[in-house]
């Protein structure tokens, strides 16, 4: 449990100072010197969208050959999953540090309960820890841009532009396994998210058209949040934009501040009665 010092300071107000949410993840940024092993985390977290690149998307794009989308454009079957794997390793990233991670301190080391006992807030505490999510899968993001670019998969214009829209898919992503996390009762719950994180990889235009599907499952797909990173980091890197684009942008920020406030206000709910 918190003070009613803590209490009173969170009851004050929802504006976020920079301060605050900047201690939040200079906190997780010093956690990085406990050894080793976070960084394995970190790096296999790179290496499975870049393996399934090249086995999938240039090992079977090879016998694939060339697919033609709904707009009528033709694009080889790498340039087709390389931007879809570009959107599964922002997703992972940030799922991975606000799910298992936020989950533990959240429920287990009661880390927030500490922080609520300085004036931190439940809003700086979310938003500091979104950032820090948002940084740790900018890494796998930043890396797997140069890895399309060296493979000729896109070229270092439409990277630079893909790169911001990868924020906006962490930040989404991040935001709901967040406020997700508040409400699992314990990691037997995380077989769930998982089922539904490999789901959303196989079914969200991964590694085939979605008019492929039968129009039920179809529609199905177009309303899940990967769809909607794919298509949107798709478009970039391949340069070919569209209007549609910016549905793909509003669907995101919708998930970001529902899951950031939800988030938010379960942190108050849960740490502060």
């Amino acid at each position: 449990m918190v003070t009613t010092y803590a209490v009173a300071r969170v009851a004050r107000g929802n504006r976020l100072s920079p301060a605050r949410v900047g201690a939040v993840i200079n906190r997780n940024v010093g956690a990085l010197r406990s050894g080793p092993a976070y960084w394995l985390v970190l790096a296999s977290g790179f290496f499975e969208p870049v393996l399934y690149l090249l086995s999938i998307g240039v090992g079977v794009g090879a016998l694939v050959g060339d697919l033609t989308l709904k707009n009528g454009e033709v694009l080889p079957y790498a340039n087709f999953v390389a931007p879809a794997m570009l959107a599964v390793s922002a997703m992972s990233g940030a799922l991975a540090e606000t799910t298992f991670n936020f989950f533990f301190k959240f429920k287990y080391v009661k880390t927030y309960d500490a922080m609520l006992a300085t004036p931190l807030r439940p809003m700086e505490i979310a938003t500091g820890e979104l950032t820090w999510a948002m940084i740790r899968g900018s890494l796998y993001t930043g890396a797997f841009l140069v890895v399309m670019v060296a493979l000729g998969l896109t070229t270092p214009g439409w990277a630079l532009l893909a790169f911001p829209a990868t924020w906006l898919v962490g930040l989404a992503f991040g935001a709901v396994g967040m406020a997700v996390s508040t409400f699992i009762r314990g990691w037997q719950d995380f077989d769930l998210i998982s089922t539904g994180q490999f789901a959303l990889f196989l079914f969200s235009g991964t590694f085939s058209p979605v008019q492929d599907y039968p129009l039920p499952v179809e529609i199905l797909i177009a309303i899940t949040p990967l769809y909607h990173a794919v298509e949107l980091i798709r478009g970039i890197t391949t340069g070919m934009l569209s209007w549609s684009m910016l549905g793909n942008v509003a669907y995101l920020l919708v998930m970001l501040a529902v899951g950031l406030y939800v988030a938010s206000r379960r942190l108050t709910s849960v740490l502060c009665r």
